[in-house]
């Protein structure tokens, strides 16, 4: 018999062994990514239980009656043990619509871990949701270095190594995190009139809870005190290395230096990682794609992976079919 409760803090070693087992966990889903900023969301997180065994974790929060998996993360879904099949999953989702509809639910809206972040493929919640009649109602491009079948570099790509070659520019991993947060603020204030989604307390945080999280720097020389031309935020996931972050000064773009890091990142930070993920260039719900910052991680390599968002009314007279 399954049941489903809410998240509640005296569950937390219970949730996050469910994120590090599931064959679609990321890091991400403990408790102590999630909550660094509770303060901005009304937490709406589920578990499901066959007795007293937990079989899956749904990241949520809730926007008045809406249950949303999860708005403060790229993506979110639900979290399947290895040993759950298909037919067990589509159980697991008409008992958790049942549960979601119980407390007010209006609809579910659902963000699915990629393909690439998975241990083991993991789509079954897609076709749950298709059976229950989800649509998708967005959908981001993002763009995805298959490492195992890395194409030649474009020559535009070779061209600016090169350039930083000559320079003496040299590619280090660095916690000088401060120095990154100034340069990488400037660079969205001053092109993108936006701002980094974390504020560099958060981003340090982070950093200091999770060491899958890493900052690599390219520097002037190799001094210590060396002039930061560009740098990456990485998080390292099961088999990815995804950029959260890149920037690069003016003077670094005069020599590559952002080419420098990425090379780094492909060549030598990769290792036991089947993907290089650059992240979304699309904006505007999915509907714009910036065609230039696309065509910049292309010539890296990288072909195209979707995100997806899905919506499932739950005010319908629904159920797995």
């Amino acid at each position: 018999m399954l049941t489903v409760e809410p998240y509640r803090a005296a569950l937390q070693p219970i949730w996050d062994a469910q994120v590090r087992a599931a064959r679609n966990g990321v890091f991400l889903f403990e408790r102590g990514y999630m909550d660094y900023h509770a303060d901005r969301f009304v937490d709406g997180s589920l578990m499901v239980f066959d007795g007293a065994e937990v079989v899956a974790a749904l990241p949520a929060h809730r926007i008045g009656d809406d249950w949303v998996s999860h708005g403060g993360l790229t993506f979110g879904g639900l979290l399947m043990h290895p040993d759950t099949g298909a037919q067990s999953v589509l159980t697991i989702f008409d008992v958790l619509v049942h549960a979601l509809r119980e407390r007010g639910a209006r609809r579910l809206v659902y963000k699915p871990v990629p393909h690439i972040f998975h241990r083991q493929p993991s789509e079954d919640d897609l076709y749950a949701l298709h059976r229950l009649g989800a649509r998708t109602v967005r959908v981001d491009l993002s763009t995805t270095v298959d490492l195992a079948r890395r194409p030649s570099l474009a020559k535009g790509r070779r061209h600016a190594l090169s350039k930083a070659r000559r320079a003496g520019v040299v590619v280090r991993e660095s916690d000088d995190y401060p120095a990154f947060w100034t340069l990488l603020e400037g660079v969205l204030a001053d092109r993108h009139g936006s701002a980094p989604t974390h504020r560099l307390d958060e981003i340090t945080l982070l950093a200091q809870r999770f060491p899958q999280i890493c900052l690599f720097g390219a520097y002037a020389d190799a001094a210590d005190g060396g002039e930061l031309l560009a740098g990456a935020v990485v998080y390292r996931y099961d088999g990815v290395l995804h950029t959260q972050y890149l920037a690069s000064s003016a003077a670094g773009r005069d020599v590559g230096a952002l080419d420098a890091v990425i090379a780094y990142l492909l060549d030598d930070s990769a290792d036991g990682c089947r993907w290089l993920s650059f992240g979304v260039s699309t904006v505007d719900q999915g509907r714009t794609l910036n065609t230039g910052l696309v065509g910049q991680k292309e010539m890296f390599g990288g072909r195209s992976t979707v995100l997806q968002t899905l919506e499932l009314d739950l005010q319908t007279d629904i159920g797995v079919r």
